[in-house]
């Protein structure tokens, strides 16, 4: 009888969650159930409220990642998540049930389009207070990345000139006001319909892609911020000046990041190879390359928290779809035409 009693004590129970089986590009998430995480001593159990959709997570359900972030199948997607704690394990002092928290988990757990994830209390912040759970869900992975290449990479300081590529996209959002806030020159790249918007975030020069060419407008900059294509990065090394600093987030990854991330010998000298063509180049015209894959960092999320509760960083949506219509939300996503970030709600 004790033993019976054991087992149904520790029964992990169920959550609905949107679930990929195996890799495949335009693949349709499953919506179904999953085993609610594990609490490790030092997580933070949430209950999420809101998830945003990122193009990541259709990269990593195309399996173009699968080399770098090798996930076991099946697996829950999700990048981003504001929601409130309902546990916590035995090693947290900073998070308590009841706290409203925002976070990008780490990216070996993933998986905020679900009922509950289970973070590392180190990934996490609280919410900012003049944030709804949607508008806090739109925000970590883009603004993490945003602070990561700018502060972090680039130490951008008051008065240089800073290119930001897709000024009106998710990341792209957040760099603009963060650059204005730490005194820069900024200058974006975006279409006609969406000037009015970049400039309303602060950007001093827009360039709309479909009219000008911004190789030919853009000259002595000190930091290009790139998550475009590979056209759009080599075109950049005209816009910086020598001893500028070229950031792609987009890719290719440079053997840094291959050392940083952990990777073999083998996968180091493919990443090696990926990025020489750049690297060579910008060297030729003392220009620093290097790629930035963003991670979790609660601490800087917090730094970030007072930014946004201060008004110098606010966020931008687009458009807000009910869990339920998940994959529709990251097909919108995939049209490269969401102004900000798309946002699924699940209360």
């Amino acid at each position: 009888m004790l033993h019976f009693r054991l087992i149904t004590e520790t029964k992990v129970r169920a959550m609905k969650a949107f679930l990929i089986d195996r890799y495949k590009k335009g693949g349709a998430l499953r919506l179904g159930q999953s085993p609610e995480p594990q609490l490790r001593e030092n997580d933070v159990m949430v209950e999420i409220h809101a998830a945003s959709v990122n193009l990541l997570d259709a990269k990593i359900r195309d399996g173009e990642f699968k080399l770098i972030l090798p996930y076991r199948l099946p697996l829950v997607l999700g990048n981003d998540v504001a929601g409130v704690v309902v546990r916590v394990g035995a090693k947290v002092r900073q998070f308590k049930p009841g706290d409203e928290v925002y976070a990008r988990p780490g990216q070996d757990r993933i998986g905020t389009f679900a009922e509950y994830i289970a973070i590392d209390a180190a990934d996490i912040a609280l919410k900012p207070a003049n944030l709804s759970m949607l508008e806090a869900a739109s925000i970590p992975l883009v603004a993490l990345t945003a602070w990561q290449v700018l502060v972090e990479r680039a130490k951008l300081q008051k008065g240089q000139r800073v290119l930001i590529h897709a000024g009106s996209g998710g990341v792209g959002t957040v760099a603009i006001q963060l650059a204005k806030h730490l005194g820069a020159h900024v200058a974006t790249t975006t279409s006609t319909a969406n000037i009015d918007l970049v400039k309303g975030l602060g950007a001093d020069v827009v360039v709309d892609y479909k009219k000008d060419d911004f190789e030919k407008v853009l000259k002595g900059y000190d930091v290009v911020l790139n998550s475009l294509g590979k056209d759009t990065l080599e075109k950049s090394l005209a816009v910086l000046k020598p001893g500028g600093k070229l950031i792609s987030i987009s890719g290719p990854p440079d053997p840094d990041f291959a050392r940083e991330n952990g990777s073999g010998w083998l996968l180091q000298q493919v990443m090696r190879l990926l990025s020489l063509g750049i690297r060579r180049k910008a060297k030729r015209l003392g220009i620093g390359y290097s790629f930035v894959f963003m991670t979790a960092n609660g601490a800087q999320l917090g730094k970030i928290t007072s930014l946004i509760e201060a008004g110098a960083i606010r966020p931008v949506i687009d458009r807000v779809f009910q869990f339920a219509k998940t994959n529709e939300a990251l097909d919108y996503v995939e049209t490269g035409r969401a102004k900000g970030k798309v946002v699924v709600a699940m209360k």
